[in-house]
C-alpha cells in the first residue's frame, strides 16, 4: 500500500508537547483558586493537563462540525459557544458571551500589529500573566 504524504498524522504520532498545552501555563491557571501556600503535585498537573487537551478537543470537534455544516472553515468564537451549549455547558455559556463582547470590543480598540488581521494578541485585563513557580 503507498502511503499518502498529505494524509492527516494518526493521533499517535503527535509529540507529546504538540497534543497538550504547556504544564507552567496549566500550573498558572490551578495556582488561581488556590490559597498561596498550596502546592500542586507534577501528578495532578498532568492530570489536569490530559483533561483540558481532552476538552478542548471536545468542544473544537463540535464547533468544527459546525462550521461543516455551514460550508465555512473558520471556527469563531459563536461556534466555540454553539459547541459548549450543545455539550451540556450551557452554564458557561452566558458568562463567555460576557467574554467575547468583551474581547470583541478590545480588538477593535487595540487591534493587532503583527499582520493576519485575527486580533490574536489583545488581552484582556484578566489575561495578564502571573508569575509561577513551576517547581510547586
Amino acid at each position: 500500500m503507498v502511503k499518502d504524504n498529505n494524509a492527516a498524522p494518526a493521533l499517535a504520532e503527535f509529540r507529546e508537547q504538540d497534543r497538550f498545552l504547556p504544564t507552567a501555563n496549566i500550573a498558572r491557571i490551578m495556582k488561581r483558586n488556590l490559597p498561596r501556600n498550596a502546592k500542586i503535585s507534577k501528578e495532578a498537573k498532568e492530570i489536569v493537563q490530559e483533561c483540558v487537551s481532552e476538552f478542548i478537543c471536545f468542544v473544537t470537534s463540535e464547533a468544527s462540525d459546525k462550521c461543516q455544516q455551514d460550508k465555512r472553515k473558520t471556527i469563531n468564537g459563536n461556534d466555540v459557544l454553539f459547541a459548549m451549549e450543545g455539550l451540556g455547558f450551557e452554564k458557561y455559556v452566558d458568562p463567555l458571551k460576557l467574554y467575547l463582547g468583551k474581547y470583541r470590543e478590545k480588538v477593535k480598540v487595540e487591534p493587532d500589529h503583527r499582520g493576519g488581521g485575527g486580533g490574536g494578541g489583545a488581552k484582556l485585563p484578566e489575561e495578564e500573566e502571573e508569575d509561577v513557580d513551576d517547581d510547586s
